[in-house]
């Protein structure tokens, strides 16, 4: 009876909490009535909500009866609060509409915590490309949006090639700002350098770019030194339709582009891409030097292509999680700038391959690369070969195919007298790299934590052409993450806590903490941060072997024939210390400023030479190996490698301000200041080890001033933009690259350094930067057909922006578009 009794209260219980509660239901669009899937629903007052599956549609059951506000937010989208009514028994329907983010306070960004958060919440400066910025950019080449950021350093070497460097330290060879796509490392393997027009993905599949500024390495690793960009590709749920552009420009520019993506059903959907882009750089050919005679650059092919293609399959194993699978395929014909002088990339391939899960707490993700070119030379030393042939005696013929691989030495009175050397020019690469990781996070409350894991297995093979790499050179490394936040929304208070230990194979442990306090005021959030990055020494810095040893790394350090050891390089670090604010300072105008005070040690320096052949100071051994058994012929009298030296303290202010006259029309102005404070009496930051500190043996290579000024407009059919640039001249030393007014740096009376003449192994034109205006408008004739005009460097401004690279003249594109979506049916909207 007892049993009963109980049972039968139980009964009651349930039935009695069941008719206090009733349940919220409804569909999630944007503003064309497109579903948006993975949509985010949530109810602050009582830590509930739930994510909209594949058709927009979203369910939250068990809600106590009352009156809740309701966030409805998705990434790139305004974060929209409806208020509820819950009666007990029913279900509250609720259909809702979100629009493209016009305001920067608005935005939705995923990069700073691997999860989504409001761009205002992120204890850090982040820029935002936006869906919207490449749509209405008419130009195949969207890195040049890049240069539209603030606190973001932004060079173009060519029609073709643009970079980006983030609070100093660059270089022809840069490494230090970690790239990513879709959560996949975006560099290549034996160098760490960001893959750039080597990616497998076409410019219409890319949903945005979040720009991080400072060191990111708690949660994505090394070499997420000074920043990180994170590129995001669309889903197919939210994009689904086909696209074909096609565009053309001077320079021979052509590019064509084909999109597809569809919806199967609930479980299953996929997208496919295509892109060719091909064309011709500026007509510019680097100075080679033997002794000092000029040569031009042997075979030069200014001609570039690019294809690139790949696909995805999405999976939904429930409402609430799914798991997708990318191919991706680049081949890839252009001119790149190194520190030693240009190479002639031929046919060199990027292929990879992903898997990835993704829930509301927990996600996987594992990939791998692959990075294949066998003709790949530089131009450089394939140039000094030819001329070595050439200058004794050697037919046209016979110089030419042997400059691919040797050098003649002439030893002898007599025309022909000598020995081949073996100064290789030629990069052959079939290197692979595996990449896995694994990650939770949940929240309690006001409390949230991520776990996380990586690991990465470098497996590098040059074929025995620019690495000491018999049998392949393997490398791994395993870094463990955590990020603890809590926040007290009462008050806007928040704390951040992470840390990250990072086990590198040559390098140990090495932990990588970061530290955060942001404050909610009415409009807007104050913030302090602290964050370490480290660089890792890549493979080439390590392990180079390129032309017959001439450049060699340093992984197991030099001895000199005097008994002076030189050091094997270490990792190099940065400590960063920011406070910043991003909010409304009245109606219209917006703000996002932060200043930030950098402390860097044991930089990785660019080439140097360690010899003193002139004293008969040479290298004898590479670590304990004498160097002619490690390398062949090599008697050690002239050896270009890497060292660890110095200390420099950096600081600067970053500051954007966006003013919104309409909806439709709004002005951007960014301003960024970079200093220094080096000290020239500390011998630790001699560079190359000649008892005196220079301003060149640091590679600073930044402006100290900045600024830019846009008008941006958007109404009806029509779109436009024009942004105006301005860089503050500044020197550029980066190997045996030079860009530098005359001066002479060490104080003895004499020019070191003479502008507009040769310097060492270059001709040095002088400093970089200047003022340059581009321009971009489109007109839209309906939904499906668009005609885009963009125009770099509007005014044909003589402005050299990097080094071994030409004046970058004026650029036009035109971009023709057609687009056909599969889903356009109305949704109401509840105000």
């Amino acid at each position: 009876m007892k049993k009963l009794l109980f049972l039968m209260t139980l009964i009651s219980s349930l039935v009695i909490h069941a008719q206090d509660t009733g349940s919220i239901e409804g569909t999630i669009t944007e503003t064309s009535g497109m579903p948006l899937a993975g949509a985010a629903v949530y109810i602050k007052t009582l830590d509930k909500g739930g994510v909209t599956d594949f058709d927009g549609n979203f369910t939250i059951e068990n809600v106590t009866e009352g009156t809740y506000t309701v966030s409805i937010s998705y990434i790139g989208f305004q974060t929209q609060e409806q208020s509820v009514s819950v009666t007990s028994g029913s279900v509250t329907k609720l259909q809702v509409q979100l629009s493209e983010s016009n305001s920067v306070l608005d935005e939705v960004i995923i990069t700073a915590g691997k999860k989504p958060q409001k761009i205002t919440d992120v204890p850090a400066t982040v820029n935002v490309i936006t869906a919207r910025e490449i749509e209405e950019f008419p130009s195949f080449n969207i890195g040049e949006l890049a240069a539209r950021q603030k606190g973001v350093d932004f060079v173009r070497s060519g029609v073709l090639g643009t970079g980006i460097n983030i609070r100093g330290f660059n270089s022809a060879f840069n490494s230090k700002n970690l790239q990513v796509t879709d959560d996949r490392l975006s560099t290549l393997i034996a160098t760490g350098l960001p893959m750039g027009s080597f990616s497998t993905v076409s410019k219409d599949d890319i949903s945005r770019v979040e720009i991080l500024l400072g060191p990111n390495g708690t949660l994505y690793g090394p070499n997420a030194h000074n920043g990180l960009v994170s590129t995001i590709t669309k889903n197919p749920r939210q994009s689904e339709g086909t696209t074909f552009a096609v565009g053309a420009g001077n320079q021979n520019v052509l590019t064509a582009r084909l999109r597809h993506a569809q919806v199967i059903n609930d479980k299953f959907a996929y997208k496919v891409h295509f892109e060719r882009s091909q064309g011709t750089e500026f007509n510019y050919v680097d100075s080679v030097y033997v002794g000092t005679t000029a040569y031009k650059e042997l075979d030069l092919d200014r001609d570039f292509d690019s294809q690139k293609y790949g696909a995805s399959l999405f999976y939904k194993p429930t409402k609430s999680s799914e798991l997708s699978g990318y191919y991706g395929h680049s081949n890839s014909n252009n001119i790149a700038v190194t520190n030693a002088g240009r190479n002639q990339i031929k046919d060199w391939s990027i292929d990879v391959a992903q898997l990835k899960f993704v829930s509301k707490h927990f996600f996987a993700n594992t990939y791998y690369t692959w990075s294949n070119t066998d003709d790949t030379y530089a131009m450089n030393q394939r140039t000094q070969n030819y001329v070595s042939f050439i200058n004794n005696g050697f037919s046209e013929e016979e110089a030419l195919e042997r400059s691919f691989t040797e050098q003649w030495l002439q030893t002898g009175p007599n025309q022909g007298d000598g020995i081949a050397l073996q100064r290789g020019a030629v990069f052959k690469d079939a290197s692979r790299r595996f990449n896995a990781e694994a990650q939770y996070n949940n929240n309690w409350n006001q409390f949230y934590v991520t776990l996380g894991a990586q690991y990465q297995l470098d497996m590098a093979d040059s074929k025995g052409t620019y690495l000491l790499d018999e049998g392949g050179i393997d490398l791994d490394q395993t870094g463990v993450y955590t990020q603890l936040e809590y926040k007290l929304e009462d008050s806007g208070w928040g704390f951040l806590l992470g840390g990250r230990i990072d086990n590198h194979e040559l390098y140990g442990s090495n932990f990588i903490p970061k530290a955060a306090i942001t404050k909610k005021v009415k409009n807007g959030t104050f913030r302090v941060t602290y964050g370490k990055g480290i660089a890792v020494p890549s493979i080439l810095n390590l392990k180079g072997n390129l032309f017959g040893g001439l450049v060699l790394g340093n992984g197991e350090g030099f001895t000199l024939t005097d008994g002076t050891k030189i050091e094997k390089l270490d990792v190099e670090n940065i400590n960063s210390y920011e406070i910043g604010f991003k909010g409304q300072l009245s109606e219209k105008l917006f703000i996002d400023t932060n200043a930030y005070y950098n402390q860097s040690d044991n930089f990785i320096s660019p080439l140097r030479n360690i010899a003193d052949a002139a004293n008969g100071n040479n290298v004898t051994h590479i670590g304990d190996q004498p160097i002619g058994d490690v390398v062949e012929g090599s008697d050690g009298s002239f050896i270009l490698t890497y060292l660890n030296f110095g200390h420099v303290d950096t600081y600067g202010l970053d500051v954007g301000l966006n003013y919104y006259f309409t909806d439709s029309f709004r002005t951007s102005l960014n301003y960024s200041y970079f200093g220094r404070d080096l000290d020239k009496d500390d011998l630790d930051n001699d560079g190359n080890l000649d008892g005196q500190v220079l301003e060149s043996e640091l590679p600073i290579n930044t402006p100290n001033h900045k600024f830019s000024v846009g008008v941006h407009y958007n109404k009806g059919k029509f779109y436009g933009a024009l942004y105006g640039r301005f860089v503050e001249k500044y020197d550029f030393f980066s190997g045996i690259n030079v860009a530098a007014e005359t001066q002479d740096q060490d104080g003895d009376g004499v020019n070191e350094i003479v502008e507009d003449a040769q310097v060492g192994r270059t001709w040095n034109y002088g400093q970089l930067g200047g003022f340059s205006v581009d321009a971009n408008a489109g007109y839209n004739f309906n939904d499906r057909l668009s005609l885009g005009l963009n125009i770099t460097n509007l005014f044909n401004a003589k402005n050299r922006e990097f080094v071994a690279s030409p004046i970058v003249e004026t650029l036009v594109s035109f971009e023709l578009k057609y687009k056909i979506n599969f889903f356009n049916k109305s949704t109401s909207t509840i105000n």
